[in-house]
């Protein structure tokens, strides 16, 4: 009778009529409270229908009275488990498998326990085990590439999502997963394919959407996912950092519309903690320091701390040098090692071992070479994971590790989470704080950070003599630079230009352009060709404010660096961007001699160009507001003179300035490095100091 009354709950089970298969695993029950069957199926019933822990109780009540069940005890494995408590779940697996080994799902389920405790390694061999019993499993090879993922082993993992999708066509999550080591891997044609694939099964699914979303932005594809951020924001306005990714989108593409509620809905996400914007993103956005330190701490709280687990900072060792590493994915052709090779270059050898850690590209490029020639070590971590990592800075006995990235790109701030070096350092990559315990210092001058922010910074704020940008590789300036009209622009007629890219730019300042070319007869705005939805919708505007988009002159992207270099200086004026300057950019055109205005905000990003400007000797064209700014850019249009004199002022400054010594500003590098590195020999904590200006 009870077989048969099994027989007919499981139906009603299978069928969804939870209501009257409980009522039956209850009657069987009421004449035999111990009846193995009833109280297992029961438990998992339960389980089924959310309620966790009344299944642990019937699992328990199985056990009780049949110890040593296999099925029951991997049953209240995956009940633990998923109640957060895993350390019990792996217990009940092993407790299971030791009964009886040969069962796949209890091997898969504990591998995803071993994954969730962060013993990725182990997790691999569990997955192992249940595919040596079941070789076509989709589950568990979908779940092994996650594990693989973990420990950066990127290819095998997509190897793995890859061989359950073989399997299993229709199955979403794996799509999903494949479509993340792809944009991982830098293949992102092939993971829009793939989050094609994934919502083709699942349509309204917001994680899908968001991750299509966010692959189709870095591809410059911004209608497309501005689109999907919008459909993940109609059903799910809270969705994790969608609302950054559509605004990132929105300025990428110059659309402008809707921006200021957006932001406004942003700055109440940063303000309650919520996971609204990254950190980056933010940047063109706020020009508030504190917004900027809430954003980054909300960031390492929910994205990096739960995964890291640091290990105590070791004791100070002498070595004969200081052994000083510095992180990043940039050593290729990038704004940040363009500015950092002379410095690498220029290294004392005889008090620093400069070593390279690369998870980028491994592009062989002339720079690259360049780069590679000037460590002395070089070290490739691209398939490492971010724990591993770190392990081998400690074990290589690194003094100083310093994140050249910070939170842009594809950083990697778990590395300095699990604690890499006694001394870690934010640098140059981030033009703001990292928000994070974990980091002691960031290098900064006193011009971006001045005394009074330092309370917007979590890192201990080391300021240099000068500018805390390095003067960069400085290419030749050729004789004869190209005329107007090689450069593509008309022959006569003032160019205002704006290299910056296009995401800086904001209805504000495209508002002080419009007003510039209004007011200077003949006058043209010259502005990099970012994107075509940027060059569209910016003649769009223009047009708007009463200015024709035959005014605005799109530059092509030039694959040499020099050649760009060299027409800087058939534009006559550079307009900087706020709150987000012009760095690397800044850079290039005063070491073109192409003169840049600019006004200083309240946060890092907007008071780079002061910096360089100072330390370039030409303070006069740092303006005190915006509507100097204007003033003064209007004031240098229509005073050749005025203008002519303060490019050859500049041309001069080339020579002897700080901004454009290399040795002088490596030497001060290295003393701000020498001081953190004493501090931590003497057992003291970070703290802030000024380095004094070199020799």
């Amino acid at each position: 009778m009870n077989g048969a009354l099994i027989e007919t709950a499981l139906s009603y089970q299978r069928a969804g009529r939870f209501d009257d298969a409980e009522r039956l695993y209850r009657q069987i029950l009421r004449d035999n409270p111990k009846h193995i069957d009833a109280l297992y199926l029961l438990g998992s019933l339960a389980f089924q229908r959310g309620r966790a822990q009344e299944a642990l109780d019937r699992f328990d009540e199985v056990l009780r009275a049949h110890p040593g069940v296999a099925e029951a005890l991997s049953a209240k494995g995956a009940v633990l488990s998923s109640l957060g408590r895993h350390q019990d779940a792996l217990a009940a697996y092993d407790a299971s498998l030791a009964t009886r080994p040969n069962q796949p799902q209890a091997w898969s389920n504990r591998g995803n326990t071993l994954l969730a405790l962060g013993r990725s390694m182990d997790a691999v061999q569990s997955y192992d085990r249940a595919l040596a019993l079941l070789p076509d499993y989709p589950h568990a090879l979908r779940n092994r590439a996650s594990a693989l993922v973990a420990l950066g082993r990127l290819d095998d993992a997509l190897t793995s999502v890859q061989r359950a999708l073989q399997l299993a066509p229709p199955f979403a999550e794996a799509w999903q997963d494949c479509a993340g080591i792809l944009v991982q891997l830098g293949r992102r044609d092939e993971a829009i394919v793939a989050y094609d694939r994934a919502l083709a099964l699942s349509p309204s699914d917001a994680a899908l959407l968001y991750g299509r979303a966010n692959a189709l932005s870095i591809l410059k594809r911004y209608d497309e996912a501005i689109r999907d951020c919008e459909a993940v924001l109609s059903s799910h306005p809270d969705y994790p950092y969608v609302r950054g990714v559509l605004i990132q989108s929105k300025l990428q593409a110059c659309d402008w519309g809707g921006l200021e509620g957006q932001t406004e809905q942003i700055s109440r996400g940063i303000a309650g903690a919520q996971r609204v914007i990254t950190p980056f993103n933010l940047k063109a956005l706020s020009d508030s320091p504190a917004e900027h330190l809430q954003c980054a701490r909300n960031w390492i709280a929910h994205e990096i701390l739960p995964a890291a687990t640091p290990s105590a900072p070791r004791a100070g060792r002498t070595h004969d040098r200081i052994r000083l590493a510095y992180v990043s994915a940039d050593f290729t052709n990038s704004a940040v090692a363009s500015l950092m090779a002379g410095v690498f270059e220029h290294h004392d050898r005889g008090r620093f071992e400069a070593i390279a850690v690369s998870f980028g590209p491994e592009d062989r490029i002339p720079m690259r070479m360049r780069l590679e020639a000037a460590f002395e070590r070089f070290i490739d971590v691209q398939r490492m994971s971010d724990a591993k990592v770190a392990a081998a800075l400690r074990s290589m006995e690194v003094d100083i590790a310093v994140d050249l990235m910070g939170l842009t790109g594809p950083c990697r701030t778990g590395i300095f989470a699990h604690r890499a070096a006694p001394v870690q350092v934010n640098y140059l990559g981030f033009p703001g704080t990292i928000g994070a315990p974990f980091m002691d210092y960031i290098v900064a001058d006193a011009t971006v950070i001045p005394d009074g922010q330092h309370i917007h910074y979590a890192e201990k704020v080391v300021t240099l003599p000068h500018c805390y940008l390095p003067p960069g590789d400085r290419r030749a300036i050729p004789e004869r630079p190209p005329t107007r009209q090689e450069a593509g622009l008309p022959a006569s007629g003032f160019v205002f230009a704006s290299f910056n890219n296009a995401y800086k730019f904001n209805p504000a300042m495209f508002d002080i352009w419009m007003n510039l070319l209004r007011a200077v007869e003949g006058s043209l705005l010259w502005l990099p060709e970012n994107n075509a939805y940027a060059r569209r919708n910016l003649i769009r505007e223009a047009e708007r404010r009463g200015v024709s988009g035959e005014r605005i002159d799109f530059a092509p992207l030039l694959p040499d660096a020099g050649a760009h270099l060299t027409r800087l200086s058939c534009a006559d004026l550079f307009l900087d961007t706020c709150p987000y300057n012009a760095h690397t950019t800044c850079m290039d055109a005063l070491w073109a001699g192409l003169p840049v205005v600019t006004f200083m905000g309240n946060s890092f990003a907007s008071r780079v160009a002061a910096s360089a400007l100072k330390a370039a000797g030409m303070a006069e064209l740092i303006a005190e507001s915006a509507q100097s700014y204007e003033a003064l850019a209007l004031a240098l249009a229509r005073e050749p003179a005025r203008l002519q004199a303060i490019r050859s002022k500049l041309a001069g400054q080339r020579s002897t300035a700080p901004l454009f010594d290399t040795k002088l500003f490596t030497r001060g590098l290295e003393a701000a490095f020498m001081t953190m590195w004493e501090r931590q020999q003497r057992g003291e904590p970070a703290a802030p100091f000024v380095v004094a200006p070199c020799a």
